[in-house]
Formats: structure tokens, C-alpha cells, sequence
């Protein structure tokens, strides 16, 4: 088509656009600076203890397409005036269109004393390859006390994750003996236990079966780590509450990366302005936005992905042809709650927040099946179907 593409991020977003655009024959190039894939939904079964991290892990190399271009630096700055972005080394690189799929930043710095904290003395947290062994060890190591999991009310990626290991730490706690000795909360900033009112209910009847006390509205602040204190800020009337915690997990405030906040790109909340069902920027013609860095409104999750991104190839081939654009993406997310170690519920679900399940089953339901899912088919179909631009 003559077309140049430029894709800034490299993640599940970037690459399985890339894939299916480089199929049809277009000039693309990948902006990432990474030189490590990680399949992240499976942290949390690292965290529980099921997988090894080192399984997460891939070179990047093996997924960039062979016909893509690959500029291992940072994009720093969009000139879209001047269809041009500029990455770290000060370089300038032009293009026709341009995909922005560059993930979702974690804000550690926004909780007071978790940065030092994290990995040690029972503080830990699954949404970091470099921390998430910590979560696995401080779970076998807990022999009784307040265990506490957090979720803020920011959005994240993987919404339903914050609960899924406090779910398995329950179950992991049950099976050894010190289930009796412990107290456990999940203290989120959200107003529900999940997005989704057809799986909420589900949900908390499991919080209410296994004793894990949910309490809403508190944002984890601060980390008193030398008293192992937890300071949480009610998120309407700013109250602190303050909790003692022998273990923590902690979920990090998320938000656009600073360099799409700071850009003409952003919407007022700092995301990829665009369109909800066409994925193209509200502004700008020739861009394009899926993924975690988007302001889709739906969660953000990698079967999300998988659903926007033939929708945004297929609207890119059109604008590149000048025809309307006619693919159209209905929010579609998927989150495959954990509930313990041989147990799920398989959440499914779109911009309307209700099912829209892919089993001929009632998928409201803990089942073993779906676990299976989830440790063992996914993971597959991340790798060999989605990032080859297959599914």
C-alpha cells in the first residue's frame, strides 16, 4: 500500500498489530526499548506459587516480525502536526500512520515507602517481574496474622488480579494449617469488588464462604514500613485508616504513561484519546490507539487486546485506501478470576458490563475446567496465536 507505520510499544498490543499488518505487506516500524517479553497474566500464578516467573519470560527478538522494522529505543515526544515522533537519542521518525499501543505506567512512587519497602518484610507484589517471587515466598512464610491485599481507584491492568492472589494465599493458608491464625482483607479504592454486576455477587459470596473481610473506598497511601503499617485514604471524605499487616500485597496506582500525558495525544485523564468503537484518535486521523494506553473504556486486560487489535488493522487498512471506517469493537474484556488452586470463574464481558461468555456453560461459577483454562491454554494462545497475529 506504500504506507508507513509506526508502532510505538512492544507489548501485547504492539507486537500482534505489527503480525497481522506485516501479513498484508505494509511498512512497519516498532518503537520499544525492551529486550524481554513477559506474559504478565500468568503472575499471578507465580505469585501463588503454580508457575516459575522464568516461564513468563521471552526474547523480544523472537516476536518482532521479521518484516518489521525494530528502533530499540524510548519515545519521548509525538509531533503530530509533523507526523513525527521523537524517541530518546533525539531521532525523528516519520509516518503515514501511527499506532500507539505503549502500556500502562506503574506509579509506585505515588504509595509513600513502598519503593523501599517492596520485597522485604512481608511487603510484595505480583504486577513487577523483578518482585513478584517475593509474593510466592512471604505467602509460605506467613504463620499467622493480618494479611492484607490492595487494589486502587486508579485504573489498572487486569482488574480482577488485586483479589485473584488474595484468593489463592486464602486457599494456600486453608491447606496449611495456618488459615485459623490469620485475618484477611482486601482493601480496595473501587466502590464494587468488581466492574462486572453479573460476577460481583459470585464473588463476594466467596469472600463470604472463606472469611476474607472486603472493605471499599481506601486507597493505600503509605507504608510505614518499620512499624509494618498500612496507611489507607478514604477516597471521598480523604479519612486515613491505619492497618497493622504481617503481609502486604500491594497493587500499584496505574496511569498513562508521562509521556502520552504530556502529549497533544491525550485525553483529559491522560490516555490515548479515541474513538470507542473505531480506535482511531478523535483528533487525529492517521492514529490509532488500543491497549492498556488507550481510553477505550473497558478493563484492561489481554483479551481485551486480542479483540481491538484486528479491529484497528482492519480500520487502519481502510483510512490507508481513504474509505470509511466500518470495524467496530463492542468493549469486549475478558478476566479469568482465580479463585484458588483449582478454581475459576471466567469473566466475560463488554462495554455494557454484561456476559458475553464463550462456553456453551454458566461461567459465573468456580470451576476446575476453567482454572486448566487458564494455566495451561492461554499462555498458548498468547504465544503461538496472538503475538503471530493468528487469533
Amino acid at each position: 500500500m506504500g504506507k508507513k507505520i509506526v508502532i510505538v510499544g512492544g507489548g501485547a498490543a504492539g507486537i500482534s498489530a505489527a503480525a497481522r499488518l506485516c501479513k498484508h505487506g505494509v511498512e512497519v516500524t516498532i518503537i520499544e526499548p525492551s529486550e524481554k517479553h513477559h506474559y504478565q497474566p500468568l503472575w499471578t500464578l507465580v505469585g501463588g506459587g503454580v508457575v516459575q516467573k522464568e516461564m513468563t519470560e521471552r526474547d523480544e527478538k523472537d516476536y518482532i516480525p521479521q518484516a518489521a522494522n525494530w528502533v530499540k529505543e524510548k519515545v519521548t515526544e509525538f509531533l503530530p502536526e509533523e507526523n513525527t515522533v521523537v524517541t530518546d537519542s533525539g531521532q525523528k521518525i516519520g509516518y503515514d500512520f501511527l499506532i500507539v499501543a505503549a502500556g500502562i505506567q506503574l506509579d509506585w512512587d505515588k504509595v509513600k515507602g513502598l519503593k523501599d519497602a517492596i520485597g522485604k518484610d512481608g511487603v510484595c507484589s505480583n504486577y513487577s517481574y523483578d518482585t513478584v517471587d517475593s509474593t510466592w515466598k512471604f505467602i509460605r512464610e506467613f504463620k499467622g496474622g493480618n494479611a492484607i491485599f490492595t487494589q486502587p481507584n486508579t485504573p489498572i491492568k487486569c482488574g480482577g488480579a488485586p483479589q485473584k492472589i488474595a484468593y489463592l494465599a486464602e486457599d494456600y493458608f486453608r491447606g496449611h494449617g495456618t488459615r485459623d491464625k490469620a485475618t484477611i482483607k482486601f482493601i480496595t479504592g473501587t466502590p464494587t469488588i468488581f466492574v462486572s454486576p453479573h460476577y460481583a455477587p459470585t464473588l463476594l459470596k466467596h469472600c463470604e464462604d472463606t472469611g476474607i473481610d472486603v472493605q471499599y473506598k481506601l486507597n493505600l497511601t503509605e507504608i510505614r514500613a518499620d512499624s509494618k503499617e498500612a496507611v489507607f485514604t478514604h477516597v471521598e471524605t480523604g479519612d486515613e485508616v491505619v492497618e497493622k499487616y504481617d503481609m502486604i500485597h500491594v497493587t500499584p496506582p496505574m496511569s498513562a504513561p508521562d509521556f502520552i500525558k504530556q502529549s497533544p495525544l491525550a485525553s483529559e485523564l491522560g490516555w490515548v484519546d479515541v474513538d470507542k468503537e473505531t480506535t482511531r484518535h478523535v483528533k487525529y486521523e492517521n492514529i490509532f490507539a488500543c491497549g492498556d494506553s488507550s481510553n477505550l473504556p473497558t478493563s484492561k486486560t489481554g483479551a481485551a487486546v486480542r479483540k481491538q487489535v484486528p479491529v484497528l488493522v482492519e480500520n487502519i487498512e481502510h483510512a490507508m485506501k481513504g474509505e470509511p471506517l466500518s470495524a467496530k469493537y463492542d468493549g469486549y474484556t475478558s478476566c479469568p478470576l482465580v479463585t484458588g488452586y483449582d478454581s475459576l470463574i471466567m469473566a466475560e464481558f463488554g462495554y455494557d458490563l454484561k456476559p458475553n461468555e464463550s462456553f456453551p456453560f454458566d461461567q459465573n461459577k468456580e470451576r476446575y475446567s476453567m482454572y486448566l483454562v487458564k494455566r495451561y491454554l492461554l499462555p498458548i494462545l498468547y504465544w503461538k496465536g496472538m503475538l503471530r497475529g493468528r487469533v
